[in-house]
């Protein structure tokens, strides 16, 4: 499986944690930057990564800023994609069962319920429900394409 991964200035020390621990685990992962604590803007690495997931060169993108507010709502701009932000390994686990995520934020700057690894871990396991959720999801393709420019 191959992840994109990318963060702003404030998410790099959180990013190259999250690398570590994917490449441990056997992931192949695709780092979109940022390559340093120099200040940047997330918008920049919110979008490289949600490319790289809607593009189908990865599996899945994890992305990281100070909240995770603003890399997710730049992600979401991206028809196709659905970034959740997650503080838990619930809401993780939601986030796919229910919602099909397939890009996961994260927040540096904030307090996490769970460790980032058991919350990449439990997005990672976790697998989309289909059935009622199905016709929700739909709904949200619908809404894209609505108003897709």
């Amino acid at each position: 499986m191959k992840i994109a991964i990318g963060s702003d200035h404030a998410g790099f020390k959180l990013k190259e944690r999250i690398k570590a621990f994917l490449n441990q685990k056997g992931f192949e992962v695709l780092d979109k930057g940022c390559f340093s604590e120099d200040s940047c803007d997330y918008p920049d690495f919110g979008e490289a990564v949600a490319l790289e997931v809607v593009n189908n060169n990865c599996d899945f993108g994890c992305i990281i800023c100070g909240t995770g507010i603003g890399i997710s709502i730049s992600a979401n701009k991206i028809p196709g994609i659905r970034a959740a932000l997650c503080t838990s390994k619930e809401m993780a686990h939601y986030a796919k069962a229910h919602n099909d995520a397939n890009v996961i934020a994260l927040g540096a700057r904030i307090t996490l319920q769970d460790s980032p690894e058991e919350i990449i871990e439990e997005f990672l396991s976790s697998k989309f429900e289909g059935g009622r959720h199905e016709r929700r999801i739909n709904k949200i393709k619908n809404i894209e394409e609505k108003y897709r420019c």
